[in-house]
């Protein structure tokens, strides 16, 4: 089969299916696994696709954003590891920023509690309340869909506080692009609460990589990835730009 028709076939394949293993591309081309992960890496560059573990997967929309009941559903695992060790960064005495992304709330049960907590998350008040642990909420309008805080009366709130760390959700991640979310007004409170943390670290499972949302958070180097397993390609195109740790699920 010659490239152009690989190209075409592979396209297609994930406009119905949404994801597609190397394998299923080897038998269905009767192409090896090198010419395929080749043919993965070109696609990926033109932005028709986005390589995951094993595979390759469809491009979501810019405007895309799951609610967090959604967002909560999916990759339940990877989120509770890569959680788990982000709270394990989180020493006593710490003043951090934890913002309203679903993996960021999956931390707050292995929390340390002789620490302050700042939030523009609105699931995460019960727990961290529940945890003894000292909360502060930023003010400003209530996002129904993902239940954050978002606006200028957040922005203003921030502004009254210096992090240790912070620990950021995004939609997207990508080694040109930078970390990007569907919202503009979410945006510059996540970029807001990295400008103001000594340390700045966005949690991400794998399917974030290689997507681009609507609105920029901010570049690569400003923040640190907390991830699950990615594929070797995958990884060393990031490493030169941020310090990331893969945390195995």
């Amino acid at each position: 089969m010659l490239t152009p028709e690989r190209h075409q076939l592979i396209v297609q394949i994930l406009k119905e299916k949404n994801s597609v293993k190397i394998q299923e591309l080897v038998d269905l081309t009767n192409s090896s696994e090198s010419t395929i992960r080749r043919d993965l890496t070109l696609l990926e560059q033109e932005k028709f696709l986005k390589r995951v573990h094993g595979g390759a997967a469809r491009l979501q929309g810019k405007l895309q954003e799951p609610s967090m009941t959604e967002k909560s559903s999916k990759n339940r695992h990877s989120k509770s590891q890569i959680a788990q060790y982000a709270a394990g960064l989180v020493e006593e005495g710490d003043c951090i920023y934890l913002d309203a992304g679903s993996t960021v709330f999956e931390m707050i049960e292995s929390l340390p509690e002789n620490i302050v907590v700042v939030t523009n998350g609105l699931m995460h008040i019960t727990p961290l309340l529940e945890r003894g642990i000292d909360l502060f909420l930023i003010g400003g309008h209530a996002k129904n869909k993902t239940g954050a805080i978002i606006g200028r009366g957040a922005i203003l709130s921030l502004e009254n506080y210096r992090f240790d760390k912070c620990f950021i959700g995004v939609n997207g991640i990508h080694a040109q692009y930078g970390y990007t979310t569907p919202d503009q007004e979410e945006a510059m409170i996540k970029q807001k609460a990295i400008a103001l943390s000594r340390e700045a670290f966005v949690l991400s499972d794998e399917t974030k990589f290689s997507e681009i949302a609507f609105a920029k958070i901010g570049d690569l180097h400003e923040a640190q990835i907390i991830t699950n397993e990615l594929e070797q390609e995958v990884f060393e195109s990031y490493r030169s730009k941020t310090t990331i740790k893969v945390v195995t699920t």
